[in-house]
């Protein structure tokens, strides 16, 4: 069964701006005060783009314009948008987001569907990992967000838009007579205010008394979109999540320890899950990396980080392993460490042909081989054939858990 999240930033522009004010000094927190961001500040043209939750108490709405919002609460602080400022922040997230999975669909600037099926066997349940990724987004960056936790994107996205802001909300097909039914029809995804008159007209307030009505009577009023709302109100959604493309930048995974790493061999049997999932997603997307780093956090959330070229591209969960081990290493103080995260970048496509000394081509070695009873023709041998094992061992493990899921084959270090 897919797990789907919805992350949606808590009134993106406003708080974008707001983390950006107090980097550069600012002393007011704009989310914590009667703000908006809307139009031209002299003017007062335009309509308002975001709001601040103390603003929202004051009845001031999202597209409404900006003169009706000075009305309402005379005090209002305004700052016009900063659409650059913005899309970087939204880059940052999304990359931020992509060290968990490359399964990802951006929809808008603040919001994307995150496929967390490939990696929930890493969490007692996807509630724990929804809270980690959004307590690590505010750690991270200082703005809050929204998660929705489903079996499809509707249900998510419907749960993201449950009480904010920095909250986890679950909707499964089971709580949806409990959570959602109760909602006026209005809060349906989908559920525009014509359509919304039209459903009041016949007695329809709830989405609840949408989704018991026959849909052949919602079709005769609304046509189609009638019966896509009487699916919608009944939980019935477009499950898939339709990722990117993976991008040549780099593909990587991190983790927060819950409990901080003080030893070496702990740091390896984190760092070793690491290169399997980054290993993992690598193959899936026919690529290999021509550089590696290894990112450190401290217990004082201090953040450290070493990287290095790589001879030849790598896609193999033990020669990632060997690298990132050989980079903590030399990197790591010896102090207790909370986060510990592999990226991998210079991506180059799998079949790309690439420069091999002679003794790196398996046929090869094997006729110096036997032509050695021992020395270094044979030791290099023996190192070859030992990767294209791995290789091979490293294929069928993919096969076995895209067949049978994630957890269907595990170290016997990990159990």
């Amino acid at each position: 069964m897919s797990m789907i999240f919805h992350i949606d930033v808590n009134s993106a522009y406003l708080s974008w701006t707001a983390v950006e004010e107090l980097k550069n000094g600012g002393e007011r927190d704009l989310r914590e005060i009667p703000a908006i961001i809307g139009g031209d500040q002299q003017s007062r043209h335009g309509i308002v783009l975001a709001k601040s939750i103390p603003a929202k108490k004051y009845g001031i709405r999202t597209g409404e314009p900006v003169v009706n919002a000075f009305r309402k609460c005379p005090n209002l602080t305004m700052e016009s948008p900063d659409h650059k400022l913005y899309r970087e922040y939204s880059r940052r997230l999304m990359e931020f987001l992509h060290t968990y999975t490359s399964d990802i669909e951006q929809v808008s600037v603040d919001e994307c569907y995150m496929d967390f099926s490939g990696i929930a066997y890493r969490y007692s349940s996807p509630v724990e990992g929804a809270l980690e990724i959004k307590n690590r987004i505010y750690e991270k960056f200082g703005f809050t967000v929204n998660i929705g936790v489903s079996v499809n994107k509707l249900l998510a996205k419907m749960a993201s838009d449950f009480e904010k802001p920095n909250k986890v909300h679950t909707l499964f097909l089971e709580e949806i007579q409990e959570k959602m039914w109760k909602l006026p029809v209005s809060e349906l995804y989908m559920a525009g205010r014509s359509s919304v008159e039209t459903l009041k007209k016949l007695e329809i307030d709830t989405i609840g008394e949408l989704a018991q009505t026959d849909p052949a009577l919602l079709e005769l009023h609304l046509k189609s979109h009638g019966r896509m709302l009487w699916e919608f109100a009944n939980g019935k959604g477009d499950s898939g999540v339709t990722a990117e493309k993976t991008e040549a930048k780099g593909i990587g995974n991190s983790t927060t320890l819950s409990k901080d790493a003080t030893t070496e061999e702990e740091a390896k049997e984190i760092l070793l899950r690491l290169a399997e999932s980054v290993g993992g997603r690598l193959r899936k997307a026919k690529q290999k990396a021509k550089m590696l780093s290894v990112e450190i956090k401290y217990y004082n959330f201090e953040v450290n980080s070493h990287q290095r070229q790589m001879k030849r591209p790598i896609n193999g969960d033990m020669d990632i392993y060997r690298e990132a081990v050989s980079l903590f290493a030399e990197r790591w103080d010896g102090r207790p460490v909370r986060l510990l995260g592999i990226r991998s970048s210079k991506l180059v496509g799998e079949d790309e042909p690439e420069q091999l000394s002679i003794f790196d081509i398996p046929v090869v070695q094997a006729r110096a081989a036997e032509k050695a009873d021992i020395g270094k023709e044979a030791e290099e041998t023996s190192c070859a054939v030992k990767a294209e094992k791995q290789k091979k061992l490293d294929l069928a493990l993919d096969e076995i858990r895209k067949k049978y899921g994630e957890d269907a084959v595990k170290r016997g270090r990990f159990l």
